[in-house]
């Protein structure tokens, strides 16, 4: 059954397909029109583009999206991709699993990255063999720590570059 999308109070989470992944690699947003996605110049972003072959790897080797892999964040009012999130696999032995965000520099601070990480994380949590969200960010990233504090992550361990960061199931 294809994973149904992820509806918050301004966002539309829809789950990358390998089509649309790959098109989208090959610098073909005109794939997002073909979807009822509205094209931008703003996405998808370097940083985007830099996470599409790891999008693609996941993608291949299953029969379709699990929702354990990488989601479009897209404007309702609009229906404009402002960046992408998910998680990197569906849950480790430990029932964990790892969550990421962008978003696009015209979009942030605004609230869309923990609009979409908690709607994320209410999605894994839905899923009983998941029982903590990991997460890790860089230090000298102020706004994705404020993110991950909000959304109520306890701080693991820190090393010379990276926070790791995990949020148990209630």
């Amino acid at each position: 059954m294809p994973i149904q999308p992820i509806h918050t109070q301004r966002l539309v989470l829809i789950p990358f397909t390998l089509p649309v992944a790959q098109a989208l690699y090959a610098f073909n947003t005109g794939i997002l029109a073909e979807i009822g996605l509205q094209p931008t110049r703003y996405w998808p972003d370097q940083e985007s583009m830099d996470s599409l072959p790891r999008i693609i790897k996941r993608l291949e080797k299953l029969p379709e999206p699990t929702g354990f892999e990488s989601w479009m964040i897209v404007l309702k009012h609009n229906a404009t991709v402002i960046g992408d999130a998910g998680f990197k696999g569906g849950p480790n032995k430990e029932g964990a699993v790892d969550i990421g965000y962008s978003i696009i520099e015209q979009e942030q601070q605004k609230g869309y990255g923990l609009e979409t990480a908690r709607a994320l994380v209410n999605w894994a949590f839905w899923h009983p063999e998941v029982k903590a969200v990991t997460a890790n960010c860089l230090l000298e990233n102020p706004a994705s720590i404020r993110l991950l504090e909000k959304l109520g992550m306890q701080e693991i361990v820190r090393d010379d570059e990276m926070i790791y960061w995990k949020l148990l199931r209630s």
